[in-house]
């Protein structure tokens, strides 16, 4: 091996792979146990319909995606327009919204009794609802909407990279044989940026299997509430565990496409716009596409925060109490300490990738990165059966030696919460580290070589400070995810233990968003400032 590189540090990386890929295993296992019928239950009355929504669901939340994604990635990055400079950016800030808030606040604008149909009613003199149709926010398309308006962003950064990395020789050409902006669009641009497209769109599909709170805020039958009944009403950990690898199933296709999407868009050439290349709009043009990144930006993130932000100054009294302290103290630590975790298991899988010439020391980042298909629900199911076997066999242990056991080590701690945290997000981490890897250059590897430098000081005087950056851009990300998880929050905290997500849930769930919001909007700036420092740093290198 390059370095001498010392046999312990490819079994560390094993081992820490075979820890992350445990709720696999776990969950194969889980699904071969009897379920006393309750699956075969669920197969011949409701399994086909969530099924049939869930995919239907991706279908449409990936549609609507790419309709509101599309249009404003390719005017950010191929034309001029007013405010284009700092809408490029600001249109990502919706993910730092979750989702589930976003749907309680449009219910509560668009429902019955909401400001929007008792203005109608007002204005036109209607009596009751069977006097006039308005669209059910509390249905499945509805649920699509709001989940497309806070994932679009996976396909606009995408998009939009693509869009003004493609070769401008080929625009000017198009632009030197007559084609408008749009014929330009539609024949050139759109098809060059499929592989891109194709990515985002998986990421939306994954994002939006894996959603939990939003669904069941709405009340429409998925797979992954399936699973949270199934175990917790009916309580069936087998059959929740197969209705777990059917959603894996779906996700995993989704992941295979956006690999091999990935894989194909490396074929294309990469020559940035510049200032000078945009299309030139006409003035009414210009401002109608300023206007459409405004109202994306309005609906899917400005109007949601006032609306919030107005709830927590409004309910400020009743919010600010010690329990909010103590939830926003659990999960700032709780995101603090798996972004740690992660960015540590992110160095030494890659490093020992990096330094090895042995083809299968790749494989355990590989093998690392598989937890983020997992939904939070799934990831739930497979991290409790394990954790489960070893509190009973360190409690079986102590007895043998005549001892008092401890009690729940993993499962009745924040242990649990926080190995399936790791194991959910350390692909967000290995994936920011390995691109920083990439910009190293390998004779810096061979210099240390040459100057007889060990593994260690390899890794200490070289490696990590030139990692810093994405280091410290992929601890961000993990931060805002763990920030805003929920589903296996729900199901893995202890005993009187809350945080902040699993808290504003509670009152999503009992309609009381109001009393709430303050956390709510806690959790969407501790989400927000560290994305605006990301995007103005990539606008900065860009």
């Amino acid at each position: 091996m390059i370095l001498g590189l010392p046999s312990r540090w490819s079994a560390s990386a094993y081992l820490l792979a075979a820890l992350l890929c445990t709720p696999f295993v776990a969950l194969l296992l889980q699904a071969l146990m009897p379920d006393e019928q309750v699956f075969a239950q669920l197969f011949a009355t409701v399994l086909p319909t969530y099924i049939s929504n869930s995919l239907l669901l991706i279908v449409l939340v990936s549609l609507g995606a790419l309709l509101l994604a599309v249009p404003a990635a390719w005017l950010v990055a191929c034309s001029e327009f007013p405010g284009r400079r700092w809408l490029q950016w600001v249109l990502l800030l919706p993910l730092a919204m979750p989702a589930y808030l976003v749907a309680y606040v449009y219910t509560d604008l668009l429902d019955y009794a909401g400001p929007v149909q008792r203005s109608l009613r007002t204005w036109f003199g209607w009596q009751s609802p069977m006097d006039y149709w308005f669209p059910d926010v509390r249905s499945l398309g509805g649920a699509a909407l709001m989940l497309a308006l806070v994932l679009f962003p996976y396909i606009y950064l995408l998009a939009r990279t693509a869009f003004s990395e493609q070769s401008a020789s080929l625009i000017h050409a198009a632009r030197v044989m007559g084609c408008s902006p749009w014929r330009s669009f539609w024949r050139l641009s759109l098809p060059m940026a499929r592989p891109a497209l194709a990515v985002g769109v998986a990421l939306v599909a994954m994002e939006t299997a894996a959603d939990f709170a939003t669904v069941s805020y709405f009340a429409v039958p998925t797979l992954t509430t399936a699973v949270y009944d199934t175990w917790l009403s009916q309580g069936s950990l087998s059959a929740a565990a197969r209705l777990s690898l059917i959603i894996l199933l779906v996700v995993s296709l989704f992941a295979t496409l956006e690999r091999i999407s990935r894989r194909r868009q490396q074929l294309y050439q990469k020559n940035s716009f510049h200032t000078g290349q945009l299309y030139r709009l006409s003035p009414v043009k210009a401002w109608l596409a300023t206007a459409y990144c405004l109202l994306l930006l309005l609906v899917a993130f400005l109007l949601p925060f006032a609306i919030l932000l107005d709830y927590a100054i409004d309910y400020f009294e009743y919010s600010w109490t010690v329990e909010f302290f103590r939830y926003s103290a659990n999960s700032l630590v709780l995101a603090a300490v798996v972004s740690f975790i992660c960015a540590l298991v992110a160095l030494i899988l890659l490093f020992v990738q990096r330094i090895s010439p042995a083809a299968w020391d790749s494989l355990p980042a590989r093998l690392a990165s598989f937890g983020y298909a997992l939904p939070g629900t799934v990831l739930a199911i497979g991290v409790l059966g394990p954790l489960t076997v070893a509190d009973f066999a360190i409690n079986d242990l102590f007895v043998w030696f005549g001892a008092s056991g401890p009690g729940l080590v993993f499962t009745g701690t924040t242990f649990a919460l926080v190995f399936a945290f790791c194991i959910r997000f350390a692909a967000i981490a290995i994936g920011s580290v390995e691109s920083s890897y990439k910009r190293i250059s390998p004779s810096m590897d061979m210099a240390a070589v040459t100057m007889g430098k060990s593994p260690r000081a390899l890794f200490l005087r070289i490696h990590l400070p030139l990692l810093r950056k994405g280091l410290f851009a992929g601890m961000l990300l993990v931060f805002i995810e763990a920030m805003k998880e929920l589903p296996a929050a729900l199901l893995l905290r202890p005993a009187g233990y809350e945080n902040l997500a699993t808290h504003v849930f509670q009152y999503v769930s009992d309609e009381q968003l109001e009393h709430g919001a303050l956390a709510a909007i806690v959790i969407v700036l501790v989400g927000l400032l560290p994305l605006i420092y990301l995007t103005r740093s990539f606008e900065r290198e860009n």
